[in-house]
């Protein structure tokens, strides 16, 4: 959790306080009273939480070890998706992971949210919500039940909204500003990891019957694989729309020829550095020292990798599975190999 809670400062900023109380108060979210009473002392040692977070961490205590994971979650995938890229998700301040620059965690930190928090929901470890209460969906077959004890995305979707929103919600800057637009950009993007949750969420079943005969089926809603959030993101990461502040202070697509973005899609007001060498101002460690693809003309490959600079090659003794056998019933056997590997590496 703790280590966490910095990626809400990657998530985004903060100011003011009331609006995301307020509107919890206008769909109340069954404030549970055994976690507002001394609930202070844990709060007030998280480091990173907006006023309003702090409010929310206040009432919600029993949320805050699913809301760190749920941002160590978007984390790690943000270091999975990035994992060719020059830019791998780390920098040279962990209290800013994630940070640079329009896109890179905090859409996956908003989805993650959503994910940890609705599983919490169906597992009983929240006071305040249970399983999904969604409705029937309409091509559900007659004969098949509704209503096993399903991931609650409602409840996962609105309490994310609520706390990884409050962050900007709060701030005030002047429009037409870099910052306005910036923290537009942010809450758009959030929006965008929450709604690519609830999209990929489906209908599982379990079959019940003699012998397996599937005779009768209870369905109910559950998430999809966070990998599979991460896979959608990234390819919207790919296809982000540049954007740009028009003269009423409203983000607009710069390039008019391309269809408008969704609330579905993701957007960037400016583009990333290329991330090449150590930038203390952007949080980038450069990529000397990494590992790179000699055969490969992608990112990963060490021609754009190492930017040009050139690689190094060395000798790395590997260790691997090898010889697997499967044994009934029913488990693999697998001996470790050792070889040796040629390894390149960025000057």
């Amino acid at each position: 959790l703790y280590c966490s809670i910095p990626a809400f400062t990657v998530v985004n900023d903060l100011s003011s306080s009331s609006t995301s109380v307020k509107s919890l108060a206008m769909n109340p979210l069954l404030i549970p009273e055994a976690y507002i009473i001394g609930a202070q002392p844990l709060c007030s040692q998280l480091v990173g939480l907006s006023q309003g977070q702090k409010k929310l961490c206040q009432l919600y205590q029993d949320h805050m070890q699913y809301i760190g994971e749920g941002a160590k979650t978007g984390i790690r995938e943000c270091q999975y998706q990035f994992r060719h890229r020059r830019w791998n998700c780390s920098t040279v301040d962990n209290s800013s992971l994630c940070h640079w620059r329009a896109l890179s965690s905090l859409w996956l930190n908003a989805a993650g949210v959503v994910n940890a928090v609705s599983r919490a929901c169906r597992e009983g470890e929240l006071s305040s919500c249970g399983c999904s209460r969604a409705a029937r969906p309409k091509d559900l077959p007659r004969d098949w039940l509704w209503g096993g004890c399903g991931d609650n995305l409602n409840y996962g979707y609105r309490f994310s909204k609520e706390f990884v929103d409050a962050r900007e919600r709060e701030k005030s800057y002047p429009k037409g500003s870099y910052e306005s637009a910036r923290l537009m950009m942010n809450l758009h993007n959030n929006e965008a990891g929450r709604r690519t949750v609830s999209d990929l969420a489906h209908v599982s079943c379990k079959c019940h019957g003699v012998s397996g005969s599937c005779s009768l089926k209870t369905c109910w809603l559950q998430l999809a694989d966070f990998r599979k959030v991460g896979d959608a993101l990234k390819e919207k990461y790919d296809s982000a729309a540049a954007m740009k502040l028009n003269t009423r202070g409203k983000l607009v697509q710069m390039h008019s020829k391309f269809n408008a973005p969704t609330s579905h899609d993701l957007v960037y007001i400016e583009s990333s550095p290329d991330y090449c060498l150590k930038n203390q101002s952007t949080g980038s460690l450069g990529t000397v020292g990494r590992l790179c693809n000699k055969t490969s003309e992608g990112m990963d490959g060490c021609e754009l990798m190492c930017c040009g600079r050139g690689y190094d090659q060395y000798k790395a003794q590997i260790v691997e599975r090898c010889h697997c056998k499967f044994h009934w019933c029913c488990y693999v056997k697998c001996k470790r190999c050792t070889k040796i590997v040629d390894q390149f590496v960025c000057k």
